[in-house]
């Protein structure tokens, strides 16, 4: 218990540089309160209590903000940054060290049974306003731009951006986990290969 608690404060420490110590953050950062009241949830939730599992997630949004359904996984070190907005589905799954800024929903799509909700895998960016829906899975160190509607499965190592979104860097180039002014436009970069294409066909 005491190394989950360690490990989620040092999730803040290491990722909001306004983080002044771990008693500020354990006592006011409303993202750290939901993390932890979930795990008590979840515990619940496993033990066959769902009313009063579904009862803390319950005063927990009432609180925080943050709606997280008592039956999601959620790893260590999973940082939700600000929080207010944020929707996470029963059947979904969250690996270590997921950084989810405000807004985020990792929901589903009204249409699956069962698996209904993704799979985060470990060192995953997700920002502001977006929204991650279906039973897939977004692979590890990836990265999901602001405001972007992820439909369908995400690489390792890739950023996805747009709406519906679209991978627009893989591997080396993977953009920095808080550097959104610099996110590539998929669009914008494909009309630009399209004008410079049709350039070189007038000038043969």
């Amino acid at each position: 218990m005491f190394k989950q608690l360690k490990a989620d404060l040092a999730a803040v420490r290491n990722r909001d540089p306004a983080a002044r110590s771990n008693l500020e953050i354990f006592f006011l950062y409303a993202g750290f309160k939901a993390i932890r009241r979930h795990r008590r949830a979840y515990k619940w939730h496993n033990r066959g209590w769902h009313f009063y599992a579904r009862l803390i997630s319950e005063r927990t949004r009432r609180k925080t903000g943050i709606e997280i359904h008592p039956g999601a996984k959620i790893g260590q070190g999973v940082f939700i940054d600000h929080g207010t907005g944020v929707v996470i589905g029963e059947t979904c799954e969250i690996g270590d060290n997921v950084l989810i800024y405000q807004g985020v929903t990792l929901g589903g799509t009204g249409k699956d049974v069962g698996k209904r909700h993704p799979t985060i895998g470990n060192n995953v960016v997700i920002g502001a306003g977006a929204a991650v829906l279906g039973p897939f899975k977004v692979h590890d160190n990836a990265s999901i731009a602001a405001g972007a509607v992820v439909l369908r499965e995400v690489p390792a190592n890739a950023t996805a951006v747009g709406i519906p979104a679209r991978i627009c860097k893989i591997g080396k180039d993977k953009i920095s986990p808080l550097d959104h002014m610099n996110v590539p436009d998929p669009v914008f970069l494909a009309l630009e290969e399209l004008k410079e294409r049709v350039a070189k066909l007038e000038e043969r």
